[in-house]
């Protein structure tokens, strides 16, 4: 057998305080590092331009590049891998350091025999590459952003996504349902039934859907509470979509979709009127610090006194307010995620009234996690969809998004908001029992149709 592994082991331990916390098993079929009855994290790897990446980019970013283009793997679960190495390094277990003067000849020596000395190893092409000329949250670099993440063919959403076609997180009252498709829409389902009943929704009533997504919402609002919905979206492919749907639903006299950056919607009061509610799911990140007190404004500005707003965004802790490298890398670049109390005094400031705070974390872990389980199920399908290492890419982002939620390195949260009378009248009810139906399961079928369509007074 080779003698890569221990190679390997011997570079990577001058960079680390301790006995080496995982096992290795290099592209030879040697292992080193950890025993193998430790039940450590073993690190495949299937390339020596794995190490490469790695010497070039340590930590996250090198990782990912590694894993996306096939150069390392994780034996077994990634998700539990996942958990396993960052565990290691929130615990202590792995500390970094750098090689001791002594040490240097034998780290160089052992560069040479892995073949580690060499160029930078270019990223895999799945990383977004953006205008150079365009601005931060210019329209046509958030054009560029939302193309590449949202117009990447309805057909892998449909794959992965439940029938409503909901790319943000579920209301799971019982978190430990089986993750399955049909415990998805469920909880799909009971989420768009509360923010329907939260925004007071009715026969007639107006709603604004802001960043509207594959149009999850105004479907259900005008489907199952009777309102008139009008939908922005700068995504092409989602505007499609919505069209088809609304169409085939005989909904197209209740739902209309218009190619809209949010900045234009104040240009266009005139045309659509002021609303009775507005909403936001999950695209008041993709704003940015500079632009979002005109994205609060432009909330504010499309509500009639005594309307409702709802936005469901996640938030961050103070010092990591961005993505993440690998989610701004492959995924969704210029995205800002700050504490709720920060989005809070934003969106007051605009004029708005927070009148309820949801937090929704832990309601995000099955949400995911059954979004991965649909990809691994149909992993064949993702494949031919975006490529092998498209669906990597996938796989990676749903698992480390998970296991983010899950140990509160991110959060979301549904703030409820009122845009009040000169008089100071909100038109909210007086107690939360309004906001969500009786009884509600999300394990068993169609109890989400308890309440539907019953508008909150």
């Amino acid at each position: 057998m080779g003698q890569a592994a221990a190679r390997v082991a011997r570079a990577v331990g001058a960079f680390v305080d301790g006995p080496l916390p995982v096992r290795i098993r290099a592209w030879d079929g040697s292992e080193a590092g950890a025993p193998a009855d430790s039940g450590a994290p073993v690190v495949v790897l299937n390339h020596r331009r794995a190490l490469r990446r790695l010497l070039w980019q340590p930590g996250e970013m090198g990782l990912a590049h590694a894993y996306v283009s096939g150069d390392l793997d994780v034996d077994g679960d990634l998700g539990e891998g996942l958990a396993a190495m960052w565990g290691l390094v929130r615990d202590g277990a792995v500390t970094p350091r750098r090689p001791r003067l002594g040490e240097l000849p034998g780290v160089v020596g052992n560069a040479a025999r892995l073949g580690l000395l060499g160029p930078k190893p270019a990223p895999p092409p799945e990383a977004i590459r953006l205008p150079r000329c365009a601005r931060l949250h210019s329209k046509l670099r958030d054009r560029a952003v939302i193309a590449h993440h949202y117009d990447a063919g309805n057909d892998f959403y449909e794959l992965i996504l439940d029938a409503n076609m909901a790319y943000s997180s579920g209301y799971w009252p019982d978190l430990d349902a089986p993750l399955d498709p049909d415990t998805l829409r469920r909880a799909q389902d009971a989420k768009l039934d509360m923010v329907c009943r939260k925004l007071g929704l009715g026969p007639g009533s107006t709603l604004l859907d802001v960043g509207c997504g594959w149009g999850s919402l105004p479907v259900h609002a005008a489907k199952h509470y009777g309102a008139q919905v009008r939908g922005v979206t700068i995504a092409t492919e989602q505007r499609d979509h919505i069209n088809q749907w609304i169409r085939a639903e005989g909904l197209a006299d209740r739902v209309q979709v218009d190619l809209v950056d949010y900045r234009d919607i104040p240009a266009r009061i005139e045309e659509y009127g002021t609303f009775d509610a507005v909403s936001s799911i999950e695209m008041g990140e993709h704003v940015g610090d500079e632009n979002y007190p005109t994205f609060a404004a432009t909330l504010h500005g499309a509500l009639r006194p005594g309307g409702r707003a709802l936005v469901q965004q996640m938030s961050r802790g103070a010092n990591h307010p961005g993505g993440g490298a690998f989610i701004e890398t492959y995924v969704t670049p210029d995205m800002v995620m700050r504490p709720v109390g920060d989005t809070l005094t934003l969106l007051q400031r605009a004029g708005l009234e927070v009148r309820d705070v949801h937090v929704m974390r832990e309601h995000y872990v099955p949400t995911i996690r059954a979004w991965l389980a649909t990809l691994e199920a149909h992993w064949d399908r993702a494949v031919a969809l975006a490529g092998v290492r498209g669906a990597r890419m996938w796989r990676l982002y749903l698992a480390g998004g998970a296991l983010a939620f899950e140990e509160n390195r991110m959060g979301v949260d549904q703030i409820l908001l009122a845009r009040p009378t000169a008089t100071g009248r909100s038109g909210m009810p007086t107690t939360r029992a309004t906001f969500e139906p009786a009884g509600l399961q999300v394990g068993a079928s169609g109890a989400t149709e308890a309440g539907r369509g019953t508008p909150a007074p």
